[in-house]
């Protein structure tokens, strides 16, 4: 298997890949109880190359979700009735999971609500306090 090229400097080695086919449950027809066409991918996080300890622990918050009991990131593909297809497609997957955790999140600036938006926050909870108040009030 070739290694996963994310960037230039950054890429998944093939060791730290480890493939398997299962029967997939999607369309096949006649095949689909005879051929294994699922993918299923094992990477190991900790081998992917070229990462700063912020990038890793980026992949790795992103990853929490899809981590087996072995740490192993665990990516499945039956998309296609093609095993090379849904081979390629788990690739992408986590091509496109390690990419991910390469851009740095933009930090938040704090800015304070516009006097016009405290206005109107203001008058709905007057409108909303008015239309309580009417219904509590009724002498019926």
């Amino acid at each position: 298997m070739e290694p996963i090229v994310v960037t230039e400097n950054v890429q998944v080695p093939a060791s730290a890949i480890a493939f398997s086919a299962a029967r997939s449950s999607g369309p096949g027809g006649q095949n689909v109880n005879k051929v294994s066409s699922k993918v299923e991918l094992r990477v190991d996080l900790d081998a992917v190359v070229g990462l700063t300890p912020e990038q890793r622990r980026r992949l790795l918050g992103a990853a929490r979700a899809k981590l087996d009991e072995d740490g192993l990131l665990l990516v499945t593909s039956q998309v296609t009735r093609s095993q090379l297809q849904n081979l390629e497609d788990a690739r992408e997957k986590i091509r496109s999971l390690v990419a991910l955790a390469l851009v740095a999140p933009k930090r938040r600036i704090a800015t304070k609500p516009t006097r016009a938006s405290k206005a109107r926050r203001l008058d709905a909870k007057r409108k909303n306090s008015d239309k309580k108040r009417a219904r509590r009030d009724f002498d019926g």
